[in-house]
């Protein structure tokens, strides 16, 4: 059971890392740096906040606590990302260290405890806790590039409007089991 609900973590995961992807190819190198007011994030100080999450939370899982000594949690939000190789690079140092940590777990860490500022998380636990802050900042991503772009954004989901044709093909196709991201990864 464990080895299926971190399956489903994966690609929740990997889902929302594609949403990123696919809203920054949407948008233009000052897009990404681009905040809506002057106590806003842009989209590549929540890169770099992400970024700075995930190092802390997913090194060394198992045996160090999740918010390291080393991380510098305030630096994260200042804007001194400001090309896009640097920002995707951010992007993609961050999830690579997530996804390493994930598949190096097994059903015998199911239930093991992990720390995040002293307080104790077993290991689905601290997953759910990551995935939820993750989908939340993606959420932001999101946001602020169909903010941006108006009526040139592409839907990263069901277009407005698409909806009834949308579950027509899906009710058109017989009860199976699967992954409501398979379609997209």
């Amino acid at each position: 059971m464990f080895a299926n609900y971190l399956e489903s973590c994966q690609k929740q995961f990997r889902y929302y890392q594609l949403l990123g992807d696919r809203t920054f190819a949407q948008l233009s190198d000052e897009q990404l740096t681009w905040a809506p007011g002057p106590n806003s994030n842009s989209i590549a100080v929540i890169v770099k906040h992400l970024r700075g999450n995930m190092l802390s939370r997913w090194t060394d899982l198992l045996h160090s606590d999740g918010e390291k000594e080393w991380r510098q949690r305030d630096q994260e939000f200042e804007a001194d990302l400001s090309d896009r190789a640097a920002i995707l690079s951010a992007w993609s140092e961050g999830w690579t260290c997530l996804f390493t940590a994930l598949a190096g777990l097994d059903a015998k860490d199911a239930d093991k405890l992990v720390y995040i500022r002293n307080q104790g998380h077993t290991i689905p636990e601290a997953v759910n806790r990551q995935l939820a802050h993750y989908a939340y900042h993606v959420g932001q991503i999101v946001y602020l590039g169909r903010l941006q772009t108006g009526n040139a954004w592409k839907s990263l989901s069901i277009p407005k409007g698409d909806s009834a044709t949308y579950n027509a093909e899906k009710f058109s196709r017989e009860k199976e089991r699967g992954h409501f991201t398979d379609e997209f990864l």
